[in-house]
């Protein structure tokens, strides 16, 4: 099977697995696991921060985030259609006690025109703003790059009436790749940046949440709460340092193979709608026609007909389907699946 359903299918490469198999290992909740520690601060110096905390989930880490931002009864600004809002299981509310005040934004690029009328006034009846967050690469916006100018403009009118920033960066190495930057320059204004190791960097379990060292300390708090204490951890980041150092320098092939699948479902638009543009990463998300073009097409059923020919990929609607390049998808078998797909289409 050729699996587009996600980068987080990824399977650890042979050398994630030998390098897992020699952990030197030791208790992580009493801070000695000799191989976390070595990956906490080697993620901290990669994007040029104090510290840095190994936590299970990028969800775990988003969340513990909004905890160290904000107050219960206190609004966090997010996008519309971003992870924290809708894959989170409402945490922000459960563990944080606040609750989201959306924006939509145009390929999911949240800017602060967009942020600053959102912002909550200051009057005693009115819930206040506690921190804004932004995601970049935007998952469900179809793997779009925030540029940088724009998060300056973010980065300066939050810090102008202090307001704290997070960056759920899940997929932030392949923004910088996109772009051609470090994460460190990419992410610089954040006050916590939120990365995964176990999606395009192809660890198999695992992420990174940044700070200053008062945060992380604050954070390591928080991760107790929820169970995120693993002790002999070293075994999950001998494969996280491989993902950290090693992973990021393939990722153009990744957003290569997107756009030969984009270019498929492209080349058949009296079946299938796409923005090309938006195609900036490793992520395709398309919308099918219906037969009337009034109404879209079936996803559920487009989706089942591709994986009877060998391709798997996710409906994220009725009538979107989202495909995910990886590593564990070459050329080769993206070259295929363009060809299944062109013949899924033109049936339609």
């Amino acid at each position: 099977m050729i699996d587009l359903r996600s980068d987080t299918v990824t399977r650890p490469t042979a050398a994630m697995r030998e390098a897992m198999a020699s952990a030197e290992v030791g208790d992580d909740v009493y801070s000695e696991d000799p191989t976390v520690n070595r990956l906490e601060r080697d993620a901290a110096e990669v994007f040029g921060r104090e510290a840095s905390i190994f936590v299970p989930t990028g969800t775990m880490g988003n969340q513990i985030a909004i905890r160290l931002h904000t107050q219960h009864g206190q609004e966090v600004i997010c996008e519309a259609r971003s992870h924290v809002l809708d894959w989170e299981m409402a945490m922000m509310s459960a563990f944080s006690g606040c609750q989201a005040r959306t924006v939509a934004a145009e390929r999911g690029i949240l800017t602060w025109d967009h942020i600053k009328p959102a912002i909550g006034a200051k009057i005693y009846y009115r819930a206040q703003t506690g921190l804004i967050t932004l995601e970049n690469t935007h998952n469900m916006a179809g793997g779009t790059v925030t540029p940088l100018k724009i998060l300056e403009e973010v980065w300066a009118g939050a810090r102008e009436i202090g307001l704290p920033v997070h960056l759920d960066g899940a997929r932030v190495f392949n923004a910088a790749t996109a772009l051609g930057l470090s994460v460190a320059k990419l992410t610089s204004g954040f006050d916590t940046v939120m990365f995964c190791l176990s999606k395009g960097l192809g660890a198999p379990v695992g992420s990174m949440l940044l700070g200053s060292k008062k945060a992380i300390e604050s954070a390591r708090v928080y991760r107790k709460a929820l169970g995120g204490g693993m002790r002999q951890a070293g075994v999950l980041a001998a494969a996280g340092l491989i993902a950290l150092h090693d992973m990021p320098k393939r990722l153009q092939e990744d957003h290569s193979n997107a756009r030969l699948l984009a270019d498929a479902v492209a080349a058949e638009p009296s079946k299938a709608e796409t923005d090309l543009d938006s195609v900036q990463t490793n992520i395709v998300i398309f919308k099918l026609r219906g037969k009337d073009h009034a109404n879209g097409g079936d996803a559920v059923g487009f989706v089942a007909a591709l994986k009877q020919k060998g391709v798997l990929a996710s409906a994220i609607g009725p009538h979107s389907v989202r495909f995910v390049t990886h590593y564990d998808v070459d050329r080769a078998a993206c070259t295929n699946a363009a060809v299944i797909i062109s013949e899924e289409l033109r049936a339609l």
